[in-house]
């Protein structure tokens, strides 16, 4: 499945599947074959970073 282009629906599709599928970014893009540092590049861009604590984008 590719990723959303657009940074909203994107960070809706990334956060819903870390919080149902996924225990660690690094295991979604992992499973994805998404590169991490450019989908972190790409939502941070949008004013997200990643909250490995609570797994998910804020």
């Amino acid at each position: 499945m590719a990723l959303p282009v657009d940074p909203i629906m994107l960070l809706s599709v990334v956060n819903l599947k870390l919080r149902d599928y996924y225990p660690t970014l690094d295991a979604l893009c992992d499973d994805l074959q998404e590169d991490k540092a450019a989908l972190c590049s790409r939502l941070e861009a949008a004013g997200y970073t990643y909250d490995a604590v609570h797994n998910r984008f804020v």
